[in-house]
């Protein structure tokens, strides 16, 4: 299974989540032994203990016999529970929904939001409002002398467990949202990772087919000259020679495939190897696409001073890559390049004559595992990953990007600009 895959199952780090019972259990010590030894408040003192040390026993159980590093979805959900009972059964000694310490109650579903499953959260969540409720109606006084003096109206009174449960939905809500768009980021971020290897790879493959190339060059010359010599040889006997002819003829289309194979070692070698200059560079970029394109490329470029060569950078050309090829799958026929320079900035355009960028997520653009509503426009469009990766690898290396809609070409519209001082000094 790949790492992409198993990032999407929902996990919790045990030793972040030890030591934060490690403090809820020492709070909770605290302030039973202060109430009754320092104020010398009469409560239920030695169930409150007891209870406390079921949630040191379940923390040793996850130290000494839980053997892994993340605790699993399921996993958290029944320590989980453990916590909201524990300290459920904690306030119902203590005085119940008249105890401060309640809102306590909300902190594990609430941690819970933002590292497990929607169906956990919200499983945590109802039982967490029903544990509220229950101690609205049901629970023990509070700690003598306070229970003996404590009146208050009925509306106050349950305003509190009703502002907890509102506080509750309104803190999982948002804790759940930003949690999930954390990680669908973390996810193309990964993925991002994932095609930058790749394409490094390709470029190591096609400058070890370059070398290859050479180096098979001279067997191959000397195989062919020798069967050249035999054919004038052993020109007499045609069952030979149509071997030999054979031979020549296969020695011939190693040759090609070779020079297939390492796309014109020289322009590829200083594609890989040279800093080359912006122009250059879309250059070569345009021309790839050209090779299997039926589209019109239209480069234009205005440069107030002699061109600048920068640092080879591949996250540079893969991000320009993404965008041009965008242009080409979505456009009509033509793909409109500009690149315009001068002493301090430089800025390139691309645009097409397609049908632009949907209304409804055009605000949204650059975002991650996007999809427009537009039942028309859906079946044509992926998920907003290559222009997440396109936007996220220009502006690692000090690009400015934005994305919008042509108002020239009625299409797609890109406009990538550096400051002079940044782009020379990748």
């Amino acid at each position: 299974m790949k790492f992409f895959e198993t990032s999407k199952y929902h996990t919790l780090k045990k030793s972040t989540y030890i030591n934060l019972r490690w403090i809820g259990i020492i709070g909770q010590l605290f302030s039973i032994y202060l109430v009754y030894f320092f104020f010398n408040f009469d409560f239920e003192f030695l169930y409150t203990n007891l209870i406390i040390l079921i949630g040191v026993i379940s923390n040793l159980y996850l130290i000494f016999i839980y053997k892994k590093t993340q605790l699993s979805d399921n996993s958290a959900l029944i320590f989980l529970l453990i916590d909201i009972i524990q300290l459920g059964v904690l306030i119902y000694l203590t005085g119940g929904a008249k105890n401060p310490f309640i809102i306590f109650l909300i902190i594990p579903s609430v941690f819970a939001s933002t590292n497990l499953g929607i169906k956990t959260n919200l499983f945590l969540a109802i039982i967490t409002c029903f544990t509220i409720i229950f101690l609205t109606f049901f629970s023990r006084d509070l700690p003598a002398p306070l229970g003996d003096h404590f009146h208050v109206s009925n509306y106050l009174y349950y305003s509190v467990p009703t502002s907890l449960i509102i506080a509750l939905i309104f803190l999982n809500y948002f804790a759940m949202i930003f949690g999930n768009e954390s990680r669908l980021r973390k996810e193309a971020l990964n993925k991002m990772e994932e095609i930058m290897a790749k394409e490094h790879e390709m470029l190591s493959l096609g400058g070890q087919a370059a070398a290859a190339a050479h180096s098979l060059g001279t067997p191959l010359s000397t195989i062919k000259i020798i069967s050249q010599e035999l054919t004038k040889q052993l020109k007499n006997q045609k069952d030979v020679i149509q071997d030999i002819e054979l031979l020549s003829s296969q020695v011939e289309r190693c040759n090609q495939i070779l020079k297939k194979l390492s796309l014109n070692p020289d322009i590829e070698d200083n594609f890989i190897d040279e800093d080359l200059t912006m122009r250059d560079y879309l250059k070569e970029i345009i021309s790839s696409f050209k090779e299997t394109s039926k589209n019109d490329f239209n480069f234009n470029y205005e440069q107030d001073s002699s061109p600048k060569k920068i640092a080879k950078s591949i996250e540079i050309v893969y991000g320009l890559r993404n965008f041009i090829g965008n242009a080409n799958k979505f456009c009509k026929n033509n793909i409109f390049i500009n690149l315009r320079s001068n002493n301090e900035i430089t800025v390139i355009t691309i645009e097409d004559d397609g049908e632009g960028f949907p209304n409804d997520i055009i605000s949204k653009i650059g975002e991650p595992y996007l999809k427009s509503l537009t039942s028309s426009i859906a079946n044509k469009t992926g998920l907003g990953l290559g222009i997440f990766i396109g936007k996220t690898l220009l502006e690692k290396n000090f690009a400015t990007v934005n994305c919008l809609n042509s108002k020239t070409r009625n299409g797609a519209e890109i406009e990538i600009k550096w400051k002079n001082k940044d782009l020379f000094n990748i």
